[in-house]
């Protein structure tokens, strides 16, 4: 979605409201495609004494699966669409103005790269799994698995004593 800025551009006040979908589910994030849903987006940008400042959110349900346990788990993600616009950049230097196309922004643009930055490298169903067992490859977040814990070699000695039933 292009939203037309030029009647906010030289008012200082003025706004421009947006509310619109974004098909975001076509983006692979490693090797899997999480955003199923729409990506629902909302904001304004307004004029602040001659400064273009855009101010949104979008939001879209992703379905996830967990990198410790493997489980597949759904979850909200939120992420904040607030930058400053600008129809030409004075420093090149600078990445967080977002340059117009004339007198249009191009919203899909900016909701496609908050989601792709906002993106988790490590994807967990909760902030405390603990995964699967190395040996058995039971989910340890259902219960304890059923393997005996290795033993160290430096107290193999010792360890004999538990093992022999006198």
């Amino acid at each position: 979605m292009r939203l037309e800025l030029k009647d906010i551009i030289h008012v200082p006040d003025a706004q421009r409201a947006f509310r619109f979908q974004a098909d975001l589910s076509g983006l692979e994030f490693y090797g899997r495609f999480p955003i199923s849903r729409p990506v629902e987006a909302e904001g304004a940008v307004t004029n602040h004494a001659g400064a273009l400042v855009l101010e949104g959110t979008a939001r879209s349900r992703l379905e996830l699966v967990c990198d410790r346990c493997g489980a597949a788990f759904s979850r909200e993600k939120t992420v904040s669409l607030d930058s400053l616009l600008a129809q030409e950049l004075e420093d090149e230097e600078n990445d967080d103005i977002l340059l117009l196309d004339g007198t249009q922004l191009d919203l899909d643009e900016v909701v496609t790269t908050a989601f792709v930055l906002a993106m988790d490298t490590k994807i967990l169903c909760s902030d405390d799994c603990r995964g699967l067992c190395p040996k058995c490859g039971a989910n340890l977040n259902e219960g304890p698995c059923r393997c005996r814990p290795e033993r160290d070699p430096r107290w193999a000695a010792l360890s004999q004593l538990l093992d022999d039933p006198e």
